[in-house]
């Protein structure tokens, strides 16, 4: 048994150094292709990315880029990027292209700036490139034209482009594009109703780009204004004609609404006094009604003789043919005679 013990140990060894050069083997092209680039990584620190679950292909091609275009860099940095989530190809190509525009950037920097995008859509490849070639953003956006009413009531559709660079020491924590375009189109807004006739808007349309970069609306972006130009003007509806218009319906409704008050309180009115008028007819007949009575009260009493009646008679005789002749019949005249 203990004869067999050195056996044993020397195939062990040999299982190790057999499994050692098995993995070494895997990250030999690795190792030489750093090599010969002037850009040298253990193989040591390219098995240890393998366990760290870190891609070494991608660490390795980063650093030879780096280092290919004068900006060395260390492989520990580019492998804490990658495992705070960033994207290192993008940093170092950021980087690469910062330099030969002389643009002072950190490594630092450019890590902060792709941490900050990661979900937005954008790299930090973008925002230097942004920075070396000015972008052009439409407002408000889509296609569309901004609308605005100028003092003399006629409505303005107006189109603009913003031409923007990158400003990357406001890039982390600036505000977006969307804030550009907000504020560009708020400014548009406000230089076009301060007008005193859409006409002057549309003789000389620069004067609303002077006003909106008068206004410093660049401030705490992540963008530095560089010219915005009035691409289209067009004349819309006459909206304080329209108003007035709208204005005169309500005042017309509101004005019959009263004058129907005013004829309903007449009608009211009007039915009032004829009730009246019927109570007061009433009362006349019951008051005529009253004189045979009082009449034949007399006639018992000795009050009223018989030819005091038929003077009477003769009397309501004479007045009633004299309202004939004259067309104004007294009612109850012929019941009277």
């Amino acid at each position: 048994m203990l004869e067999n013990i050195p056996m044993i140990v020397i195939a062990g060894a040999v299982l190790v150094a057999l499994a050692i050069f098995l993995i070494l083997s895997r990250f030999i092209g690795l190792w030489i292709r750093a090599l010969v680039s002037n850009a040298p990584v253990s193989l040591f620190a390219l098995v240890g990315m393998w366990i760290r679950k870190v891609p070494a292909a991608l660490i390795v091609d980063s650093r030879i880029k780096g280092v290919k275009a004068g900006l060395p860099m260390d492989t520990d940095d580019l492998e804490a990027h990658y495992l705070a989530g960033g994207q290192v190809d993008h940093v170092v190509l950021a980087l690469i292209a910062a330099d030969k525009a002389s643009i002072p950037l950190t490594f630092q920097r450019a890590c902060a700036i792709d941490l900050a995008v990661k979900g937005t859509g954008k790299t930090v490849l973008e925002a230097v490139r942004t920075s070396i070639n000015p972008a052009v953003i439409d407002c408000p956006g889509g296609g569309g034209k901004i609308d605005a009413v100028a003092r003399d009531g006629i409505q303005l559709r107006a189109r603009a482009r913003v031409t923007v660079r990158t400003n990357l020491d406001r890039f982390v924590g600036g505000a977006t594009e969307e804030t550009i375009i907000a504020r560009v189109n708020e400014g548009i807004v406000t230089s076009i109703g301060s007008a005193n006739s859409h006409k002057d808007v549309l003789e000389n349309p620069d004067d609303i780009s002077k006003r909106v970069l008068e206004r410093g609306l660049d401030s705490n972006t992540a963008f530095e204004l560089i010219s915005i130009d009035i691409a289209d003007v067009d004349v819309g509806e006459n909206i304080g004609a329209n108003l007035q218009i709208s204005q005169a319906e309500a005042d017309k409704q509101v004005a019959q609404a009263l004058a129907e008050v005013r004829r309903a309180a007449a009608v009211a009115t009007e039915q009032e006094m004829s009730a009246k008028t019927q109570e007061m007819k009433a009362r006349l007949v019951e008051a005529e009604a009253q004189v045979p009575l009082a009449m034949a009260d007399a006639l018992k009493n000795g009050n009223f003789g018989v030819m005091d009646y038929v003077k009477y008679k003769n009397v309501v005789a004479d007045t009633s043919m004299r309202e004939s002749i004259a067309g104004e019949v007294k009612p109850g005249a012929h019941e009277d005679s």
